[in-house]
């Protein structure tokens, strides 16, 4: 079905993962854009001590917050099914699915690797560098985030037991310049974040007490 005209285009939220010292990015587009995003921030104090005179300092903060996000993703095959996608016809959504798990997953390469040092002997000192997670929820919003949660709920299958219909709800933890050096692009990316949100504070605040 065509889109009524001058119907804005929307954008698709989407998971990207970006491998270090590799051309690799694997983008993974939300099917359907969530409904609802639920955000939790948890102020970073400097735990009350006192600084100044055994007085305590109750308003400096120490780091930016902790915060979380929840999002639910959907996804449906129906309309791959019915146009005969060939992915859709033999898997489902198996592989939306398989992308999102993944990102709990370190890689077969790396695990069949360390085995292999392992059996025969050699440490492995420098581990190698874990790929970037992006949670992108529109141009203003591209975080840093370590996935916390996953569940998952197939609702519907094909003959051969593939799901059709599946939600995941996903946990995930927003990486702040608090966990990168400051070499890295995720310390980086996250302080723009917050440069933005700050350029987008002043036009939502007044000067003065006049109201």
């Amino acid at each position: 079905m065509g889109q009524f005209p001058g119907t804005p285009r929307v954008l698709k939220g989407a998971i990207v993962r970006i491998e270090p010292r590799s051309p690799n990015t694997n983008l993974i587009p939300f099917q359907y854009n969530p409904d609802t995003l639920s955000r939790t921030l948890e102020a970073t104090g400097t735990g009350g001590g006192g600084a100044k005179g055994g007085k305590t300092e109750p308003f400096r903060l120490s780091g930016a917050p902790k915060e979380t996000i929840k999002v639910n993703v959907e996804m449906d095959a129906t309309d791959q099914l019915e146009t005969g996608d060939p992915n859709a016809t033999s898997m489902g959504v198996h592989p939306m699915l398989s992308a999102l798990e993944l990102l709990l997953y370190p890689s077969s390469v790396s695990v069949v690797t360390n085995t292999i040092l392992a059996a025969v002997g050699t440490i492995e000192l420098v581990p190698p560098d874990p790929p970037m997670t992006l949670f992108v929820w529109g141009p203003r919003r591209v975080l840093p985030v370590r996935i916390t949660g996953f569940s998952v709920t197939e609702e519907q299958y094909d003959t051969n037991l593939n799901p059709i219909r599946a939600k995941v709800d996903l946990s995930m933890q927003v990486l702040s310049y608090n966990d990168f050096n400051f070499t890295h692009p995720g310390y980086w990316l996250y302080l723009s974040n917050q440069v933005g949100k700050e350029v987008m504070a002043k036009l939502g605040t007044v000067n003065g007490l006049g109201f």
